[in-house]
């Protein structure tokens, strides 16, 4: 793990950034937000705890970091973590399912594998 990972906020986060909302195994993504650059496991944790409303990273911002494996701390740029199936740092597997919620984070489609 790296020593010098941003905080994750948000209720009930475990070492792998898991939260009271997303727990399985593979939910260990925590999420970057364009509002405030703060880093929450998921849309929710954001929403209770943040004290605004979210705002979703424009498409023209894909360089940026928008993601962090919380296995490992690697901070991922939102075009790799639009196409990872895992974490390129450590190889631990997100979430398929985290693809559905694209639009909550980011504007525009996602990266094409």
């Amino acid at each position: 793990m790296s020593d010098h990972r941003p905080p994750v906020l948000g209720p009930a986060v475990d070492d792998e950034t898991r939260c009271i909302h997303w727990s399985s195994p593979l939910d260990v993504v925590a999420m970057r937000f364009a509002c405030c650059g703060a880093y929450y496991p998921c849309d929710a944790c954001h929403e209770e705890a943040a004290g605004h409303r979210i705002a979703t990273w424009p498409a023209d911002a894909r360089d940026e970091r928008g993601a962090m494996c919380g296995v490992c701390g690697h901070e991922l740029t939102i075009a790799e973590y639009g196409v990872a199936a895992a974490c390129p740092a450590c190889a631990a597997p997100f979430n398929p399912g985290c693809a559905l919620h694209w639009h909550r984070y980011f504007d525009g489609p996602p990266p094409a594998a």
